[in-house]
């Protein structure tokens, strides 16, 4: 299937629940989605399973959609197709399509065995910066059963204030690549129309400045904290 037709699968499918994933932090259940023709396995992440947090206000889950949306807006294919659906089983949530892939790989057997995905893992470093991820765990990097690197659970991004925690930092210090940054250009004077309505407008324009900064500052950061931007557990 085209991204186009996934998401349409997603987005208008009917849901059949197939279990709960245990090792999710706020409630997530792989579902089944069928719409006559097509059906597929996707992850459901409702609104009422989050639980709540100081930093960041409820629904979550539209972050889930939103950091789809940045992927896509630049070119970049991270995150696999996620859409909204008000009428999920337990209230509206994300439905995110699964990935297929070995559970023994994650970013520090990717890093440390399979060199050849360094370049998609140093773009999804860039990506969390640009997102604010805020936890960016080893077990949220996958590789499908095709070799495509996914990231996944970025519900936790897009903070006005920088609070960037993430496990990749063997690339810290390295310039971000011109062709990345061609593809930032653009965000820096318009940010994707739907960007505008998921996220509050002192979040968007933070967005735009650590694009501007990168920009400016081609290079990863450098974890200058002793080690508090790393995500506990990190895997």
């Amino acid at each position: 299937m085209t991204g186009a037709e996934e998401e349409a699968l997603l987005a208008g499918g009917e849901i059949e629940l197939v279990g709960l994933i245990e090792s999710s932090s706020n409630s997530a259940m792989l579902i089944r989605v069928d719409d006559g023709a097509r059906r597929a396995l996707a992850v459901y992440k409702p609104g009422e399973g989050e639980r709540p947090l100081r930093d960041f206000p409820p629904g979550i889950y539209r972050r889930e959609r939103a950091a789809y949306v940045l992927s896509e807006a630049l070119g970049w294919e991270l995150v696999p197709v996620t859409v909204l659906r008000e009428d999920g089983p337990f209230g509206p949530g994300s439905v995110q399509r699964f990935v297929p892939h070995d559970p023994r790989q994650h970013y520090f057997t990717l890093h440390d065995s399979h060199p050849e995905t360094h370049p998609d893992l140093l773009r999804m470093a860039v990506f969390d910066v640009v997102a604010n991820n805020t936890d960016r765990k080893g077990g949220h990097v996958l590789r499908g059963e095709d070799g495509h690197v996914w990231g996944i659970d970025q519900g936790l991004c897009f903070s006005a204030l920088f609070k960037l925690r993430t496990v990749i930092w063997e690339f810290a210090g390295r310039p971000v690549p011109g062709p990345l940054l061609e593809d930032l250009a653009s965000l820096a004077d318009e940010l994707p129309g739907e960007l505008t309505e998921l996220l509050l407008p002192v979040e968007q324009l933070a967005l735009q400045r650590r694009v501007e900064d990168l920009l400016e500052h081609p290079a990863l950061p450098f974890d200058e904290t002793g080690g508090y931007r790393v995500p506990w557990p990190p895997l």
